[in-house]
């Protein structure tokens, strides 16, 4: 069933604001041994009624001062409303002026840029560590990826803590990816250091202090990747003050429950002459080889074509399973067993006093670990966790197949470049990987079975195919009609990114963003998918900077009520009264472009029909 799109522009009168100036980026170089010592706006009363809801400010709300996204709060004191609205737009334009220069990364960055996500896979790890763990007597040390390359300007630093092995390249297929909007710095461990974990603990914390001293304003990621897990939670307990957004990789805090630690006893027994041995017995539980050799394997090619490429890559990559029993010899696998051990419990035990934001990831296959238990103990414990389940990944989830973590990060909406997250100017904007996955990938079926079909409207009144109708330079909103169950979403992003290279931004529903619903087996679930494609939760102020950005804003005065709609409801515009999006459109010379469209009510009612009737003839079966 087809889906009709007509795109009807309508030129309103504007008042254009200048455009925030360019920045130009430097490298800057500091060294870790010096020392150091150690805010959106409000309206008075601006309202704008989208998604069936008014946004009006009350007197006595708290008023947030934005530098580059809000930085600190301060009480605001009781004024008396301002029904004037082009006295309230000059309020807002004001402070437009006053954070002229700190513009959005959408600034800086191009629609569908490359992230890299598929070109390096565990093969490049493991030929990479063999290089990184030739001993040479020094202590434990912070290294940059060459392939991170330069981030964008006021990016946040984050800091890898790796897993077991120590060598600090965990992170090696999303080096590209993070490179580009964060700072990245991979704590090495060399194979014969025998620092405690105390000894660790404290050289994080000192890094940690200097950046915070550096820049208070921004926030600190710590990844922790199974062992980085414990070291992670152990910096962040002592370090509450700080604002760090902690990311827990299948972390060992579960360590006394593992089918690992059995083996410690066996393996400081084990002769010398059968260490070489232990990776092919450490393979099976440590990882999924299947899901590794799946990272940069072509997912539009026949079944039998993918079959034998996926037969070859397993071949090759069992040939780099020796190199495991140099990265960790067999007096380095037992201290470092123990070391987890020690870890675990400092970690258990301090869990009360963690105050920052967690992000856990758990596998559903982790057979080294039970982590999907101890997601669900986690979660219980840490004061602001939220989890991600990956069913089908095992213990080393970073580099298997799956989601870049960065897309992960992006999704749960924890990327932000100051103490407060700007969903317009921290947006990250999708990748090229991420668009594929979207639209190519998992959304195969959706593509076929709408059969979506998209006309507009040229300027002589002539209805064409495709969107060549539709503006391309911004400020843009388009308008639209809600039809059954949102399905027209999908067909509607991606035309736009596939025809003209122009993200929609959308105005979502704020419980998309709330995160009120979920659990410690939540998945990367079509709510995070939004996010990544740029749902902006319905606000006057993420209104306001978004046409202010000159951006294509996507609007559905609706909602969800119309969305749901009941039978018989079908076309049925249930729009507010007030339409006061329109005086803000036209503040900022805004081109609107109302849109409808046909087909998905029917689409679900043949559907649902078809269900029906296969299953009466299931049942008439049984009966005979």
């Amino acid at each position: 069933m087809a889906s009709l799109v007509k795109t009807f522009p309508v030129s309103l009168p504007f008042l254009r604001i200048p455009e925030s100036s360019k920045h130009h980026f430097q490298v800057k170089v500091r060294s870790l041994d010096s020392g150091a010592n150690s805010t959106s706006t409000g309206f008075s009363s601006d309202s704008v009624v989208v998604n069936g809801r008014s946004f009006t400010r009350g007197k006595d709300e708290v008023e947030s001062l934005f530098d580059g996204g809000a930085v600190e709060q301060k009480e605001k004191s009781v004024a008396p409303l301002v029904d004037d609205e082009n006295e309230r737009f000059m309020r807002l334009s004001s402070v437009r002026e006053k954070n002229r220069g700190k513009g959005a990364i959408s600034e800086d960055m191009d629609v569908l840029w490359d992230d890299g996500y598929g070109t390096k896979t565990v093969k490049d790890y493991l030929i990479a560590s063999k290089d990184m763990i030739r001993p040479d007597g020094g202590p434990p040390r912070w290294f940059c990826p060459v392939e991170c390359g330069e981030p964008l300007k006021d990016s946040p630093i984050l800091l890898f803590l790796p897993g077991t092995d120590g060598v600090g390249l965990g992170l090696t297929l999303h080096h590209k990816a993070l490179g580009k909007v964060f700072e990245v710095r991979c704590l090495h461990i060399p194979v014969y250091d025998r620092t405690p974990f105390q000894g660790l603990v404290k050289f994080v914390e000192d890094t940690l202090k200097f950046e915070h001293a550096s820049s208070p304003n921004k926030p600190i990621y710590l990844v922790g990747d199974s062992f980085g897990g414990c070291l992670a939670l152990a910096v962040a307990a002592r370090n509450p003050q700080i604002d760090l957004v902690v990311v827990l990789v299948n972390p060992a805090t579960s360590f006394t429950r593992s089918q690992i630690q059995p083996l410690l006893p066996v393996l400081e027994a084990m002769p010398n002459e059968f260490h070489s041995l232990v990776p092919y017995l450490l393979s099976g539980i440590m990882g999924n080889p299947l899901k590794m050799a799946m990272v940069d394997l072509e997912d539009r090619l026949p079944p039998r074509a993918k079959i034998e490429q996926l037969s070859g890559k397993l071949t090759s990559l069992l040939g780099y399973l020796s190199v495991l029993s140099e990265i960790i010899p067999k007096e380095t696998l037992v201290w470092k067993l123990k070391l987890i051990q020690t870890g675990s419990s400092y970690a258990n035990s301090r869990l009360h006093a963690v105050k920052a934001e967690v992000l856990l990831f758990a596998s559903g296959q982790d057979s080294m670990l039970p982590s999907k238990n101890e997601a669900q103990r986690l979660k219980k414990g840490l004061q602001n966790c939220q989890v991600r389940y990956f069913k089908d990944n095992g213990h080393t989830l970073l580099l298997e197949e799956g989601l870049s973590l960065l897309t992960i990060i992006k999704g749960v909406g924890k990327y932000r470049r100051s103490r407060k997250v700007d969903f317009v100017r921290d947006y990250v904007p999708p990748s090229k990987s991420e668009f594929e996955r979207v639209f190519f990938k998992d959304g195969r079926f959706m593509q076929a079975a709408t059969g979506t079909v998209m006309l507009s409207t040229l300027q002589d009144g002539s209805i064409v195919k495709g969107l060549a109708g539709v503006p391309t330079q911004g400020p843009v909103l388009l308008v639209g009609y809600h039809m059954l169950m949102g399905i027209e979403l999908q067909s509607l992003v991606g035309e736009y990114l596939k025809q003209k290279n122009i993200l929609l931004r959308g105005i979502a529903h704020p419980a998309i963003f709330g995160g009120r619903f979920e659990s410690s087996s939540s998945e990367f679930n079509f709510q995070d998918w939004i996010k990544v494609m740029g749902g902006v939760p319905v606000a006057a102020s993420n209104f306001f900077k978004l046409l202010s950005s000159k951006s294509h804003v996507l609007l559905y005065p609706g909602g969800a009520r119309e969305a749901l709609h009941y039978k018989g409801e079908a076309h049925k515009l249930i729009w507010p009264e007030q339409q006061e999006f329109v005086r803000m459109a036209a503040k900022f010379g805004a081109t609107i472009v109302p849109f409808g469209g046909v087909g998905e009510d029917d689409l679900v009612e043949v559907t649902l029909l078809v269900l029906a009737q296969g299953s009466n003839l299931s049942n008439s079966s049984l009966c005979l």
